[in-house]
């Protein structure tokens, strides 16, 4: 497997703030890899001392087996879309495009038509002689990329690229980069806060919390078996089933996650499945969501439970009303083991 980027070490302070700290992780080439966690998490950091735009306090970091510590910025085979777009107002669609080939000295000629390519590339090919201005938010978004693109970086950086959307649009974005990645086969690291963002697009991502990452791994793997109670209430909804209440349950010697979608709702007088934990409690509160309905019930011991079912089928008592008694019955296989709590 190649190796895109390789962090090994790397600490970066500003004064007595661990912005990013004793990081070592590696980005296979041509991978979508993102970087998740909350503002102020060194999630940005990293972007940047990978931009050139800063510089580790300690460790080392690799582009593609070259050292990029003191290289500056555009020196290095990496580009970087901004959540604001950074496009120039004055020049057109296409001259913004074509910006980067102008500064490297190539002829009109051949920029523009290599502009023309790109900006075909993300399905804004009519448009170039508009302005910034005239354009949508999601159009200047596409306009960033094709500049950004046109360079033809092995390693593409994303600032939060979707933040400034309204949803509908973040969504159709979301699967226009992934096609874009897929097709071009480049490396995407990408920087966001949003977690269905996060495990929709990437082949893996990073938690971070507090200049740390806390886990690595596959979407998946991230979901179904987060390592700390940082990552399951981070990503996702999660119950937190404390060690005490988690032994006596299931055996287990530690604090649980148990996800809220694989919990199912009974009334009392059902018979639980063979194996299944069943404890009994009150609805306390009920949410539509769309396509998802999310419950609270109150335990006898005084613990809630997020239970979510599907709304078209609201697996368990239909329409479950604020003070109905139900039981609310898992797997113990649902129940996953947390590591060191953060």
């Amino acid at each position: 497997m190649k190796i895109a980027v390789r962090f090994h070490s790397v600490c970066r302070y500003f004064g007595e703030v661990r912005a990013v700290d004793n990081l070592t992780f590696e980005v296979a080439d041509g991978e979508f890899f993102s970087m998740l966690g909350p503002s102020g998490s060194g999630k940005t950091t990293c972007l940047r001392l990978l931009a050139g735009f800063d510089q580790p306090t300690s460790g080392h970091i690799e582009i593609h087996g070259k050292t990029s510590e003191g290289v500056p910025p555009y020196e290095r085979d990496v580009n970087t879309v901004f959540q604001d777009y950074a496009l120039f107002p004055h020049m057109n669609v296409i001259d913004n495009v074509a910006y980067g080939l102008m500064v490297k000295g190539v002829r009109r000629a051949t920029r523009l038509a290599r502009a023309d390519e790109m900006l075909s590339l993300v399905k804004l090919g009519d448009l170039g002689a508009r302005r910034p201005a005239q354009l949508s938010g999601g159009q200047r978004q596409r306009v960033a990329l094709a500049r950004a693109l046109i360079n033809e970086p092995r390693v593409l950086l994303l600032d939060e690229p979707l933040g400034a959307l309204d949803l509908k649009l973040r969504q159709d974005m979301q699967i226009e980069l992934k096609r874009l990645q897929r097709n071009l086969g480049i490396t995407f690291i990408y920087v966001t806060h949003d977690q269905e963002e996060a495990l929709s697009m990437s082949d893996r991502l990073a938690v971070f919390n507090q200049g740390r990452i806390e886990q690595i791994g596959t979407p998946r793997e991230i979901y179904r078996t987060p390592g700390t109670r940082f990552v399951a209430n981070f990503v996702g909804l999660s119950n937190l089933i404390p060690a005490e209440w988690a032994q006596r349950l299931a055996g287990f010697h530690a604090d649980c996650s148990l996800r809220p979608e694989r919990i199912r709702l009974m009334v009392p007088e059902e018979q639980p499945r063979e194996g299944e934990i069943v404890l009994g409690g009150t609805v306390v509160d009920v949410r539509f969501h769309g396509a998802d309905t999310l419950h609270e019930v109150e335990l006898k011991n005084g613990q809630t439970l997020i239970v979510v079912t599907k709304s078209s089928e609201d697996a368990g008592p239909q329409e479950a009303r604020v003070g109905m008694r139900v039981h609310a019955c898992w797997s113990k296989s649902d129940m996953h083991p947390l590591g060191n709590i953060n």
